[in-house]
Parts: C-alpha cells; structure tokens; sequence
C-alpha cells in the first residue's frame, strides 16, 4: 500500500530534504507512489471505505538499461514490468533475486519456453489473451516448476479494436473458468487491459467493461470479486485509474522518461 509522505509525519520541507538524498528515479517513483496513494485516498472517501484499497506500482522498464533498474531497486522498489520476451530473459540474471518480474507484453506460444526458462523468479504473466496460450504456459511451467503456481492474469480487449490483443469481454469467463478449474499449474490472480488507441488512457467505458468482466469471472470460478485484481492504468491516466478502481498501475515514462527505441 502506497502511504503518501503527509501521513508519515512528513512536511513540505522535509519531504524536500527527504528526497534531496533519493537518486533522479527514487525521485520519480517517490512522486509517483505519492499521486497514487492521492487518488487511493480519494476513492476511498468517495465510496466511504475504512480505508484504502491496496495499489501496485509496476515500473515498466522495457528498453531501459539494467543501470536504471537497479536505481530504482535501490530505492525500495521491486515490481518491474517488461514487454519484450528477449529482454526480459536477458535482465533476469542482472538484476537480484527478489526482484517481482511482471510480463506485460504480448507472448506468442512458440516464446514461452524461453521466457518461463529464462525467468523463473517471474511473479505474474499479465498477458493471458486466448485459451490455446493458457494452455502452453501451464504445461510449460508445470513441468518447469511443479513445486509452485504461476500468477497470471486474463489481457482483456475492452475497447474490441482489431489491433489490440486479449479476449474479446464475453470470453473472460469461460476462460477464466478453464485456468481455475482445468490449468493446476496457474493462479488466476486479476484480469488486464491497456485503454484507448492513442494510449492516452483508459476510458470510462473500458474501466466499467473490466469491472464487469471482473465479476463475471469471480462468479464463474466461485472466488470473491474483490480478490481478483485488476491491473489497468498507465503514465498518462494511472490516477484515474486507482480512483477507478485499479490495483495494480504499469508506469514507466514518468518514471524513467521517455521511452527509447527497442535494440
């Protein structure tokens, strides 16, 4: 849960003496992890909850090199998002072990061998976008690791654009009800989406879409709602996406900068 510095005890001038010792990126997630735990509280006021729900920040690092991940980890912060199977698999070994890898791109079948292999220390597949890749990634972690379950979750394309990937809404369920009940090697942990075309954010009809999806899914698998996260929110809307409910926000331009050209 992300506590803002006020809370802390922190004042303006603290804060700034506070960060004068952080490091450019421990600044920026420390401005980031701020405006989260702004919109988390906001929510809770506005449904009158005892307080508020938990957020994660994932820092996507995709095409960023391991000297500013290894920054941010010596800020405090663990969870790291990747988009490209490669990538990934070369970061695992640079980085340290309790480093939470997020998988959030698109993962063709013929690459899951290699990104499963090449990670083991991953902590959640965000990208699950049809039964048939559901299916490779259980058998291949299964046999890779049949001593624990992988973490994933269900990519869904609420805004129905062919350019997009992830299960069309009216498929979440049936889907999650085969990982939950037919894929013993996977955990069904929340469902994913990424928002408008221009990647200016989410729209309200996206979040709606995937609280709905979010309570198909709890229904079909027999599991509470509120267990199941929803990952939705990035840079340019991660606040409206946590007062919109989101659990678990993927930034990375602001707090690495713009993104550069993949190698």
């Amino acid at each position: 849960l992300a506590v803002p510095a006020k809370a802390l005890g922190f004042g303006a001038r603290a804060r700034r003496e506070h960060r004068r010792d952080m490091s450019p990126i421990g600044e920026s997630i420390a401005e980031v992890q701020a405006a989260v735990s702004r919109a988390q509280l906001a929510r809770a006021e506005a449904l009158k909850l005892a307080e508020p729900t938990p957020v994660r920040l994932v820092a996507v690092s995709k095409t960023k090199p391991v000297e500013m991940l290894k920054e941010a980890y010596d800020a405090g912060h663990r969870h790291f998002g990747e988009n490209y199977v490669q990538e990934l698999v070369d970061k695992t070994p640079l980085m340290p072990e309790d480093t939470q890898w997020h998988f959030i791109g698109h993962l063709q079948s013929n690459k899951v061998a290699m990104l499963l292999k090449g990670c083991p220390t991953l902590s959640c597949l965000e990208t699950i976008d049809s039964e048939k890749l559901a299916r490779a990634v259980d058998k291949s972690w299964s046999s890779l690791y049949p001593e624990r379950k992988l973490r994933v979750m269900i990519q869904v394309n609420t805004s129905s654009e062919d350019t997009k990937n992830g299960v069309e809404a009216s498929e979440v369920a049936e889907l999650a009800r085969t990982i939950a009940t037919e894929l013993t090697g996977l955990e069904l942990v929340g469902l994913m989406t990424i928002g408008a075309p221009d990647y200016s954010g989410c729209r309200t009809e996206d979040f709606e879409s995937l609280h709905k999806c979010r309570a198909e899914a709890a229904a079909a698998t027999g599991v509470d709602p509120m267990t199941l996260e929803l990952s939705m929110g990035m840079s340019a809307d991660f606040e409206n996406a946590v007062r919109e409910g989101s659990t678990s926000v993927r930034v990375g331009s602001s707090i690495f900068g713009a993104r550069g050209p993949k190698a």
